[in-house]
């Protein structure tokens, strides 16, 4: 655990302003709390040092890979930047305001999703989803940035994934023996 990893040392008014952040990112979660990764890592990595690069992918990859939600990663990201009231405040900030309003839309457009323009902002969404995932995906994978045999798995696996039905477990092993045997 790095210094800036160390639980408990913040004060309340840190938290809030944790907890701010969060809440307002809630709001912009298009396609879930996986697409707002970007702006979590300017904020606690560049902009305030709370965290390096390695401990936010750790948390992020260590949280993945655990059962449960999906957003789970937040609250790991609160408490290695923020200790344990860190870890409340980001996943209170993110769940409150994003689950009201996701009940409050679904019930609305279930009440609607035969209107043209209903039909038509959920075709709109897609691309913006899209793009946000890639963004997030981008910033989680240095290596491919970097090295060619990374970037060429990468769209070998994309390809797979979009064009076939092979099973994803398979796709995840197969990248792990070879990042073992030291090809990415």
């Amino acid at each position: 655990m790095t210094a800036a990893m160390t639980p408990f040392s913040w004060s309340p008014e840190q938290w809030w302003a944790l907890f701010q952040h969060f809440l307002t990112l809630s709001l912009l979660a298009i396609g879930g709390a996986i697409t707002l990764v970007p702006d979590m890592h300017r904020r606690l990595v560049i902009n305030d040092g709370l965290l390096s690069d390695t401990d936010f992918t750790a948390a992020i990859a260590l949280a993945q890979a655990a059962p449960g939600p999906n957003v789970l990663f937040v609250s790991l990201l609160g408490w290695y930047s923020a200790g344990l009231g860190g870890a409340l405040a980001s996943t209170l900030g993110i769940m409150l305001p994003s689950s009201t309003l996701a009940l409050a839309a679904s019930r609305w457009i279930e009440s609607r999703k035969d209107w043209l323009s209903v039909r038509a902002f959920q075709a709109g969404m897609m691309p913006v989803t899209v793009g946000l995932l890639l963004a997030t995906g981008w910033l989680l994978t240095p290596p491919v940035n970097t090295q060619p045999r990374a970037l060429i798995l990468s769209i070998v696996v994309a390809g797979l994934v979009w064009r076939t039905k092979v099973r994803l477990i398979w796709l995840v092993m197969t990248g792990a023996i070879l990042g073992a045997l030291g090809w990415v």
